[in-house]
């Protein structure tokens, strides 16, 4: 049972890339990308990195749904960490704020279950190749992309693929990010297809999903 409710949890983080971050008492509503080491990325206040204790609710607080308690530090968008700001906007478009945070997550509750941080923090393994997996996929047959998200009814005109992992690919739409989710996790063969070939995966993807 623990290990299923952590795998849920897991996922929920994955298909949900916004909510409320309380701090010191305020609720203010943010945004997030995952990091290739897992750890989670927003544009942020100063008032956030300065606060005690950070709490972030994943869509929103309610009891059944995702909260994370996590340790923010704030990076800088010329230094080290330039180019998670730029995964960021990729994903969302233009910041709310100047400054970035990176934020651990320390510890979760979900569905009543309290989860150790370090169960949800996994890193990407497919992260080495993921630019060529979305290259493969958005200069390809933007057809088959559309395809698959109907089958997952997630319809869009013009879906861009912008994150991939084993379990999924991060679509953005024209107001949010949906989540395009793997019938089945990708083994290493799988992972190389899709890098060396976008159409040949998404018609696979598009046929697990679609009613029989």
């Amino acid at each position: 049972m623990a290990d299923t409710i952590i795998e849920q949890a897991h996922e929920f983080l994955r298909s949900h890339l916004s909510g409320r971050i309380r701090f010191d008492g305020d609720a203010v509503a943010l945004r997030i990308v995952i990091a290739p080491d897992g750890r989670l990325v927003a544009s942020v206040m100063v008032a956030m990195i300065r606060a005690l204790e950070t709490v972030l609710e994943i869509p929103d607080d309610a009891d059944e749904n995702l909260h994370l308690m996590v340790t923010l530090e704030a990076f800088e968008e010329s230094g080290a960490h330039g180019a998670l700001a730029d995964r960021w906007r990729i994903y969302h478009g233009d910041p709310p704020d100047v400054r970035w945070g990176i934020m651990t997550i320390d510890a979760a509750r979900f569905q009543g279950h309290f989860i150790d941080g370090e169960a949800l923090q996994r890193p990407n393994r497919l992260a080495a190749i993921e630019p060529s997996i979305l290259r493969q996929i958005n200069q390809g047959d933007r057809a088959l992309l559309r395809r698959a998200c109907v089958a997952a009814n997630l319809e869009s005109e013009q879906p861009i693929a912008v994150g991939v992992d084993e379990r999924g690919i991060d679509v953005r739409r024209a107001f949010d990010v949906v989540r395009l989710r793997f019938p089945e996790p990708l083994s290493v063969e799988d992972s190389a297809l899709l890098a060396a070939d976008g159409s040949t995966a998404l018609r696979a993807v598009e046929q697990a999903l679609s009613p029989s």
